[in-house]
């Protein structure tokens, strides 16, 4: 039996990206889809734990959104060399921007179709890129990085245009914070305080990885992506390896 079970489900970052550093580091682990296996998230639930990913080892447990947090969990060292502020700030900018975009590429079919082992569509994935931002944003004004954050919907009866105006305006807003504001040493989130720079790095390479999931929508659909992404826009992000975790098809 391996002695680490991770719980996750689909269509979350962290959860892809805390399955691959496990498998990355020669670590086995029992995996469990919390949407699919009721007895496992039942478990989970018993324990007081609302939230994914956790990678457990008996008793003990760690939230797999931190990346040291779980490198330390595990016996690595977690030191790594990380992107400075500024450069984190820009590329947030620049991941929203080209999600604006893309989600007025995508064709209504595609928009409206469930994505794979979640009940989200395509659409709410681009409004969740909003999200993402607008927790951090709220979290800076006193506020809490809450886990309701990212499971909000986009508003009944919006469109594409809707809410790429909506990721414009979160781009905007953003940029006016990061330029003026006096940046905390510290932000709450739902997993505990953790430092400032940990969580505009999360923001950045969480937006970037949606937004990556959103640009190959776009070309699924048979269209040319407006602006893609290169790879120097990912660069330096502790991202997922996949566009899409293996354990779930990203269909056409």
């Amino acid at each position: 039996m391996a002695a680490f079970t991770v719980y996750w489900q689909p269509g979350c970052s962290s959860c892809l990206r805390a399955k691959e550093f496990l498998t990355a580091n020669g670590v086995d682990f029992v995996s469990v889809n919390v949407r699919e296996d009721i007895a496992g998230a039942e478990a989970l639930t018993k324990s007081g734990i609302m939230t994914v990913p956790i990678v457990t080892r008996g008793d003990d447990y760690v939230h797999g959104q931190d990346l040291d947090e779980l490198a330390r969990f595990i016996g690595v060292d977690p030191k790594r060399e990380k992107l400075p502020a500024d450069e984190l700030a820009g590329r947030i900018g620049i991941v929203l921007n080209a999600a604006s975009r893309y989600v007025r590429q995508i064709p209504d079919d595609v928009l409206t179709r469930p994505l794979p082992g979640r009940d989200r569509t395509a659409l709410d994935l681009a409004y969740h890129v909003a999200m993402v931002v607008r927790a951090f944003l709220d979290a800076t004004e006193g506020g809490s990085i809450n886990y309701e954050h990212f499971e909000r919907r986009t508003p009944s009866g919006a469109k594409a245009k809707t809410v790429g105006f909506v990721l414009q305006q979160t781009a905007a807003e953003f940029a006016r914070w990061y330029a003026s504001a006096e940046k905390p040493a510290t932000l709450r989130t739902y997993y505990g305080p953790q430092p400032f720079h940990n969580i505009l790095e999360r923001t950045c390479w969480h937006t970037a990885q949606h937004t990556r999931q959103l640009m190959t929508l776009v070309s699924l659909a048979g269209l040319a992506p407006d602006g893609p992404l290169a790879s120097a826009d990912f660069a330096g992000l502790p991202m997922p390896q996949e566009i899409y975790d293996d354990q779930v098809k990203l269909a056409g």
